[in-house]
This record gives structure tokens, C-alpha cells and sequence, in this order.
């Protein structure tokens, strides 16, 4: 059944203003013989690597990647411009959002043996599917944050924001909600999960915490020592830069770690349907979870496939299914983002969600820029 019908629509109101994302193509190796395009939200720096192997095994798939931010992946799905640019598969680490679409009848059914070997909660109708997960860290700077005053829990984290010295003041961050679909899912997750929720974001306020819509940008700040922590941040591109040198280290809460799928969506759209089922199978083959764990540092979502042990049992994986669609209420949203900026904003800031005013989900504000400094997360 078709829920939540009138769900969200400044989201549809929205798309004359989508970013058009940066577009990669991948030549076929050989003879051309299918093509396959991808919209997905993470970085073609990161999924290259994914593609090319890809392409060893089906040399005669030439493959256009473009790399768009979670919510236009759903907000451009809807008002695709014509059949030549209409996306053979959508991954996404939106889940709610890929959720929606499934559940208003735009996604195509596959079924595989590769599919079928998902865990429950990382496939829902056989039509959306878990290819890699994400868990939610903390993230800190070893140079700024004393080895004996990282916390380890919500808890924790709760009482380094309130201790006397406050040294977090202006150098906390996470993301802002408003901007960042993903941050949403993130904080509506928190809330139903843990009790201190409500607390946690009146000290984040209290802070002074700093919003922002990517990853990327976070991860900088907290590189260069502008913070010393930021928290509820995808935890693969951390790991990728500690690789890298930053004097970076990650925390996965001992309370309870939120784990966010990567997923996949063939659409009813699809020119090329059958090749997005074949790329598909091969993400979820053991041969496409070693290259997206080894290569692409995206954590494996089947445990045979994964390069350091099993996962760990404070995980906490947000199940796929009709529960995702909740806070895409237009009412519970506006109620929940209200709670919010009177949480995390300074007293006497403008209170109205930005959703309520002519850009919905304030997608069009100028962070929308798709400079990269290092790798700059769509997610």
C-alpha cells in the first residue's frame, strides 16, 4: 500500500534548482556493447576504482557515473529531462529516500542469489538493497583533544560539553540537518534510540556546535585543527584520510553505533535495466565487496567479504522498510527541524525551518559548491 501520500512535495517543488552534479564517463574497454548510467552520492574519486574493475569483467560496458548529492538524487529521479539522462541506477546512502521511492512504485523488483544473501535489514521488496555500510563515528584530532578526554559514549560526549574548562566551545561540529539529508536520517535515528538525544544537541547549542552540510567540509575543519571533534559523520571517509596522515582518529560510540546503508535502486525508468541488475550482482559479489572494501575503503555489508574481522556488537544498523518514511512527513519534519534549531542555534536566530520558506529544503544556499579539496563527500 501507497503511504504517506502527500509526503514532502517542496522536495518535487524543489528540483528547478538541483545541482547538476559532476559527471564522469567511463569508455567501454572493448568493443561497446551495453552502457550503464549511475547516479549516486558517492564521490567518482571513491567509485572509480569500483567501475574499473567492473568494467575488467564486462569489458564492452561503458559506464557514466555522476556524482549528485543524496536529496537531488530523489528530487532529479522525479523530473528527469528526457529518456537520454534517465539513470539506470540510483545509490544512495539517503535511505529514507530510496525507501520513498520504492514505496511509490518507481523502483523495478530484482532478485538474485547475490541479493538474496542480503541480510534482512539491508533489503526491503527486492527492490532496495544494502551494497555497503556506514557507521556513524565521532571523529577527532588527536593534536587537540587529549587522549584521556575522548569519550567513548554519548555520555561522555555529554559531559566534555558540559565540563568547566568547556573545551569544545566553537570547536565541535556535526551537520546541518536542514542541508544535509543524511545528517537528517542521522539525527531523527538519535532521537528515537537514545535517550539523551534531547540533551546532547541543548550542550551541541551550548557549544556553539558548527553546521555543516558535507562530510567533507567537517572532515577538513577537524584536519586543520579548526575542531577538535565533530560527531554523527560517515565513518569511511575518515578512515580514508587517517590513510592518508590526517591526525585524525575515529570513534564508534560504545552506547550504540547507527549503521547508514549505501543503497541501490534499479528504476522504472532504466533503459538499461538488465545491466543494472549485472552491475548489481557484482557489487554484491565477493569479488565487488572485496573492491569496495579494499579499493574504495567502503565498508563491506557481508561479513565474508570484510578485510578486518567481523563487525563489531554496539552496531545498530538502520533497518530498510516503511519505518524510514516517518520523518519525511511534511508536518513531522517542520516539528522535528523546529525542535532542533531551538536546540543548536543561538537564542534570538531566526527560528522558521528554511523549508518553509521558497527553497524548501535550502538546497540552492551557496554551500552548494562543488569544490572538492581533498575528497568532498556528496553524502
Amino acid at each position: 500500500m501507497k503511504v504517506l501520500s502527500g509526503l514532502w512535495l517542496m522536495l518535487v517543488a524543489f528540483t528547478a534548482a538541483a545541482d547538476p552534479g559532476d559527471v564522469q564517463r567511463f569508455p567501454a574497454q572493448g568493443t561497446p556493447t551495453a552502457q550503464l548510467r549511475i547516479h549516486g552520492s558517492t564521490d567518482i574519486e571513491v567509485f572509480a576504482t569500483v567501475i574499473a574493475d567492473y568494467q575488467r569483467l564486462h569489458p564492452g560496458t561503458e559506464v557514466i557515473y555522476e556524482d549528485i548529492i543524496t536529496q537531488d538524487i530523489y528530487s532529479r529521479y522525479l523530473h528527469v529531462p528526457g529518456p537520454g539522462a534517465a539513470p539506470d541506477l540510483l545509490i544512495s546512502s539517503g535511505m529514507d529516500l530510496q525507501t520513498k521511492l520504492v514505496n511509490d512504485g518507481h523502483a523495478l523488483p530484482h532478485r538474485s542469489a547475490q541479493t538474496d544473501a542480503l541480510p534482512s535489514w539491508a533489503q526491503w521488496r527486492h527492490e532496495a538493497f544494502g551494497i555497503s555500510y556506514e557507521p556513524v563515528v565521532m571523529v577527532y584530532n588527536t593534536r587537540r583533544l587529549a587522549a584521556n578526554r575522548v569519550p567513548r559514549t554519548r555520555r561522555q560526549l555529554l559531559d566534555l560539553l558540559h565540563a568547566a574548562d568547556a573545551p569544545l566551545k566553537g570547536r565541535v561540529g556535526t551537520y546541518d540537518i536542514e542541508r544535509s539529508n543524511v545528517g537528517y536520517l542521522m539525527a531523527t535515528q538519535d532521537s528515537q534510540r537514545g535517550s539523551i538525544a534531547g540533551a546532547l544537541l541543548g550542550a551541541l547549542g551550548d557549544n556553539a556546535v558548527q553546521l555543516e552540510e558535507r562530510t567533507g567540509v567537517l572532515l577538513d575543519r577537524v584536519s586543520r585543527g579548526e575542531l577538535a571533534l565533530v560527531y554523527n559523520v560517515l565513518g569511511s571517509y575518515a578512515r580514508a584520510r587517517i590513510e592518508a596522515g590526517a591526525p585524525l582518529a575515529i570513534v564508534e560510540p560504545e552506547d550504540y553505533t547507527l549503521v547508514v546503508l549505501r543503497t541501490a535502486v534499479i528504476p522504472r525508468s532504466s533503459r538499461h535495466p538488465e545491466e543494472a541488475g549485472r552491475f548489481l550482482d557484482y557489487l554484491l559479489s565477493p569479488r565487488g565487496q572485496q573492491v569496495l572494501s579494499r579499493e574504495a575503503r567502503l565498508t563491506s555489508i557481508l561479513p565474508a567479504a570484510t578485510t578486518g574481522g567481523g563487525p563489531s556488537s554496539n552496531l545498530r544498523p538502520i533497518q530498510l522498510g516503511p519505518g524510514l518514511l516517518v520523518y519525511l512527513d511534511a508536518l513531522k519534519r517542520r516539528q522535528f527541524l523546529e525542535a532542533w534549531r531551538a536546540s543548536v542555534l543561538p537564542a534570538g536566530s531566526d527560528s522558521t525551518p528554511r523549508e518553509d520558506q521558497n527553497t524548501p529544503s535550502n538546497q540552492a544556499a551557496p554551500s552548494r559548491s562543488r569544490e572538492k579539496p581533498h575528497i568532498h563527500p556528496s553524502e
